[in-house]
C-alpha cells in the first residue's frame, strides 16, 4: 500500500464514512475494500487532485456496487441517482479476511 499525504488520507475517510453510513457495513470492511480497490498501484496515486473531482461517495459506491441491469452505478449525487434502485445493484464481495487489505479490527 502507498502511504498517503493528509488530504489523501482524508478523502478515504470520507470514502469509508459514505460505505459505513449507506452501505450498512462495518468500518473495518469499508476500510477493506478502499484499501482493496484503491490502496495499491496507480489509481492510489492519482490523489486528491484527481480523485477530488469526484464526491467521495462517486469512488467509494464502486467499492461496493455493481452496476445495474441499465449499466449503471450510484455516483453519490442525489440528482443523478434519483432514479436508482440500489437494491437492484449486485454487491461486489469484500476481500478475503485472511487479506492484507483487512487493517481494522471488525
Amino acid at each position: 500500500m502507498l502511504p498517503l499525504n493528509e488530504e489523501m488520507l482524508a478523502y478515504f475517510r470520507e470514502m469509508a464514512d459514505v460505505l459505513v453510513e449507506h452501505c450498512a457495513i462495518s468500518r473495518a470492511e469499508a476500510v477493506a475494500r478502499i484499501n482493496a480497490t484503491y490502496g495499491a498501484g496507480e489509481r492510489a496515486a492519482w490523489g486528491v487532485d484527481i480523485m477530488g473531482h469526484e464526491l467521495p461517495s462517486y469512488w467509494a459506491y464502486g467499492t461496493y456496487y455493481g452496476p445495474d441491469p441499465q449499466g449503471r452505478v450510484p455516483v453519490g449525487d442525489p440528482a443523478a441517482d434519483v432514479d436508482i434502485d440500489f437494491s437492484a445493484h449486485p454487491v461486489w464481495p469484500a476481500p478475503p479476511k485472511d487479506s492484507p487489505f483487512w487493517t481494522l479490527e471488525e
